[in-house]
């Protein structure tokens, strides 16, 4: 399900519209929804970065992939990127084939997130939330 469809754009939000895709910053996670065959590094990721940064600051956040459309992730990039974001607390990816999902698998051997993949944007959301709320807890 696109981001366009959800309920979840009833809910307070920023909408950043980039030449990678479509970036929705909610109060306490990020949903990106990037363009089909691009190719994300961390050079082209940089000032979508400067802006999850800001808007998160040094509050803890979750961060959901929605990907209805196929792109790359530049994988030797992810070492920078996992110490870009050291509050990010939980990554959900919501995967639409059975081959995203193989890819989400290879890419968990490069970050190093709690990450976690869902069917369901609504599945992700939820993950997320409770994650967060226990790592308010803790």
């Amino acid at each position: 399900m696109k981001i366009k469809q959800s309920q979840i754009l009833n809910r307070e939000h920023k909408l950043l519209e980039t030449d990678l895709g479509d970036i929705y910053l909610f109060n306490d996670f990020v949903i990106t929804e990037f363009k089909q065959g691009v190719d994300i590094s961390f050079d082209n990721f940089y000032s979508i970065g400067v802006e999850i940064g800001k808007h998160f600051w040094k509050k803890p956040f979750g961060f959901i992939a929605n990907r209805p459309y196929s792109y790359s992730i530049n994988l030797k990039d992810a070492e920078i990127l996992n110490m870009a974001f050291p509050n990010l607390k939980a990554y959900a990816i919501v995967v639409y084939s059975d081959f995203s999902e193989k890819i989400f698998e290879v890419e968990n051997v490069f970050f190093k997130f709690n990450r976690r993949a869902f069917k369901s944007l609504d599945k992700s959301i939820s993950w997320v939330e409770e994650t967060l709320k226990k790592d308010l807890n803790n």
